[in-house]
């Protein structure tokens, strides 16, 4: 179980893979029931980090793996979970990661939604390594009909833990929003991590117009549609939850190959580079944005040396467009002027800094030459529907 495969020419990743992973336990995904947990706990599934193989690693149960592994079955039936996910949103996609589980892997997987309007109460708690589902747990969770919800991925094979197939992807078409899963696993064994890609839905019903919030967070839908370079981190992680908690919960470039071998400020002491990165999001709602904040917490020594933000308001067909041809179209407008950055330090803009203008769905943050932003928030009032271009549906790609 613990050997690893040379790795294979990776094929093309599927698009939805740019998307935020709506279960993550960052954001408050939970595994709330599984049938069984005997060499290792469900609540793996959801940890941000990579899975990790320790050969020497063994509890009283047996093999430490860093996933979720049920026993051998013995008894009629087969083992699945109920995760409850951290955002409720639209689901585009799903990996179902089997590594280092290489002669205990799950042969088979489905994967169904439901949309719950009262959240059940019942959770796990602490290590739950050995156990297995109680007749109470089994008697709760049974009133959820679970076995009953749609079906976003059927009856599938997965491929074993070694690392030149141990991402299982899934694309799903599932237009309906989605607050829980029930993960089957066919009849028993081990995934590593299951990673569910998405846009969140937040309800703006209830946000007054008069009130302030971060038009781009991921709880309130913003996703990120198109980048130039993620070589060290993916820009989707600027818009997660509280600050970040290293380098890798933000967005950090490579560094660009035509900087010029002197560099050279001007009178505001921003360098003159040729190159910058950029990364495109489309807000939660349309809005009014009044003010921007630009953290480059953790870079200290990889901050980028400028920024800029720019904005403006696209249909869903103008969007399209934009992806299509990488964002190369598109009537962008200035937001926020080029900024000197510092080094691990929240940059705050007032709305006395910023251009002023009408509502907008999407922006795009600049930075030059290169470099590290771990989170970016967009302070704003949610514009009536009418004012400004909607687009509520999946995008199609990332670039």
């Amino acid at each position: 179980m613990a050997e690893r495969r040379p790795a294979a020419k990776a094929a093309a990743e599927p698009d939805f893979l740019q998307f935020n992973d709506l279960a993550c336990e960052t954001v408050g995904g939970r595994v709330i029931f599984a049938t069984d947990e005997w060499f290792a706990p469900a609540a793996n599934l959801l940890k941000r980090e990579t899975p990790q193989f320790v050969a020497s690693a063994f509890t009283e149960f047996g093999k430490w793996m860093d996933g979720w592994e049920t026993r051998r079955k013995r008894i009629p039936g087969h083992d699945w979970c109920i995760v409850r996910l951290g955002v409720p949103g639209l689901i585009a996609g799903f990996d179902v990661d089997t590594s280092f589980f290489t002669g205990n892997h799950s042969p088979r997987v489905s994967i169904q939604a439901g949309c719950l309007d009262k959240p059940p109460t019942f959770t796990l708690e602490g290590d739950r390594t050995g156990t297995a589902a109680s007749d109470s747990q089994l008697a709760a969770v049974a009133k959820l009909g679970s076995e009953a919800w749609p079906e976003l991925v059927r009856v599938s094979e997965l491929k074993p833990g070694y690392s030149d197939c141990c991402h299982n992807y899934f694309q799903v078409n599932f237009n309906h929003r989605v607050t829980h899963l029930r993960l089957n696993m066919y009849p028993d064994g081990g995934i590593s991590r299951l990673r569910v890609y998405g846009v969140g839905q937040r309800d703006w019903s209830s946000v007054s117009i008069h009130q302030d919030v971060d038009l781009v967070a991921l709880t309130n839908g913003g996703v990120c549609l198109g980048y130039s370079d993620a070589h060290f981190g993916h820009p989707r992680n600027m818009i997660g939850l509280g600050r970040a908690a290293n380098m890798a919960d933000g967005w950090e470039t490579a560094r660009r190959l035509d900087r010029p071998k002197e560099l050279k400020a001007d009178q505001r002491g921003i360098l003159q580079v040729p190159g910058s990165e950029w990364a495109v999001f489309r807000l939660g709602h349309p809005g009014v944005i009044s003010g921007v904040e630009v953290d480059t917490n953790h870079f200290k020594g990889n901050f980028p040396d400028s920024c800029s933000v720019q904005a403006c308001a696209l249909t869903p067909e103008e969007e399209a467009e934009c992806i299509g041809t990488r964002w190369r179209s598109g009537r962008w407008q200035v937001l926020l002027p080029p900024q000197k950055l510092r080094p691990h330090h929240r940059h705050l803009y007032s709305q006395a800094e910023l251009t002023p203008g009408p509502p907008v769905t999407h922006v795009r943050l600049i930075i030059a030459p290169d470099g590290g932003v771990s989170r970016l928030r967009l302070w704003g009032r949610p514009a009536p529907l009418a004012a400004a271009p909607t687009n509520r549906q999946m995008p199609a790609s990332k670039l």
